[in-house]
């Protein structure tokens, strides 16, 4: 059996941790790999140092771009140039454990699965470990074991994290084009609900990877609606990003299952119909719920409130935020 895993680098301005994340990746204990790199027109010491590393392994294949694609194209670029039998996306400021690619292509083969994933612990930019379990901090590994096997795990959220994937080739199929036009649905989302609906998933609770935390990540650990002051930043924010997690979802409805392609034009009517209700909502709760119900309790009721009964929100909020004022939390 081809046990080959392409591992597909997007790097941008990343001189500060590259050297760290590439020789991680190089180091596994499964030495079957090609690290297949992309630039995308870095302006600091980047490709003077990818261009050095692909000089001293083989298994580098590096690509330089002509101009600047953003990460989402760049990843699509990366997962066309995949012709071995597995893959895996990789971050260029994470670290990886010697035995991240060994242990998740173990974890795919004996669950005859078509996409693995994983929990990561959470660094700071020395690698000081700053919360044990991204799963556990972000409060999605119980949704994850109760909905491993349905497109649900990842529908109404993403609870996947990308750089913790390793996939057969045949799910690319599925998975390009991938969006763009949304900032709130990431790649990884989409490649994650895309196998979820095409395939099978497994989940490694064991932690792989280091995720590093710095000011210059894109995504990570920052939850952007601790920062608000208002409980209308915090609704808007809520509803904007399910905009455009359904409207993409209603764009690429034929991509999607058709008993899905009705929940997905529903959910889209009513987050359009929620932007014009200040106060409150008692229209299309049955909506709400086929949406949340595979919720924690209280992330549902939080969540209805925020979007039903802004009225109420309003006055919950304020209290909320003036105790934390007073525990300096705000």
């Amino acid at each position: 059996m081809n046990k080959t895993v392409s591992i597909l680098l997007p790097t941008y301005n990343g001189e500060k941790y590259l050297k760290e994340q590439i020789d991680s990746i190089l180091n596994q204990t499964h030495k079957d790999i090609k690290l297949i790199i992309s630039d995308d027109c870095s302006s600091d010491n980047t490709v003077n140092i990818l261009k050095q590393y692909e000089q001293q392994d083989s298994r580098i294949e590096l690509y330089i771009q002509p101009k600047n694609m953003g990460v989402v194209k760049e990843i699509e670029f990366l997962l066309q140039k995949v012709d071995t039998p597995f893959y895996m996306l990789a971050d260029q400021d994470d670290y990886w454990l010697p035995e991240k690619v060994e242990k998740s292509l173990e974890t795919l083969i004996k669950n005859n699965v078509d996409l693995v994933f994983g929990d990561l612990e959470v660094v700071d930019e020395n690698l000081n470990t700053i919360y044990p379990s991204f799963g556990d901090f972000m409060l999605l590994n119980r949704k994850i074991h109760k909905y491993l096997d349905s497109y649900k795990v990842n529908y109404l959220y993403n609870c996947v994290t990308g750089c913790t994937v390793l996939a057969k080739r045949e799910t690319i199929q599925y998975i390009i084009p991938i969006p763009t036009k949304s900032k709130y649905l990431i790649h990884d989302h989409w490649i994650s609900i895309m196998a979820s609906l095409n395939g099978k998933l497994a989940y490694m609770d064991e932690k792989y990877i280091k995720y590093r935390q710095h000011g210059n990540n894109q995504v990570g650990t920052n939850k952007i609606s601790h920062g608000f002051s208002k409980f209308e930043q915090v609704r808007e924010l809520f509803i904007n990003v399910k905009l455009g997690v359904f409207g993409t979802y209603f764009e690429n409805n034929n991509r999607f299952p058709k008993p899905i392609q009705e929940l997905n034009t529903k959910a889209l009517r009513y987050y359009k119909m929620l932007q014009k209700k200040k106060n409150f909502n008692f229209k299309n709760w049955n909506v709400f719920h086929q949406l949340y119900k595979t919720e924690r309790p209280m992330y549902y009721i939080e969540n209805f409130i925020i979007m039903n009964l802004p009225l109420i929100g309003k006055a919950l909020f304020k209290i909320r935020y003036t105790i934390l004022k007073i525990l300096k939390k705000r």
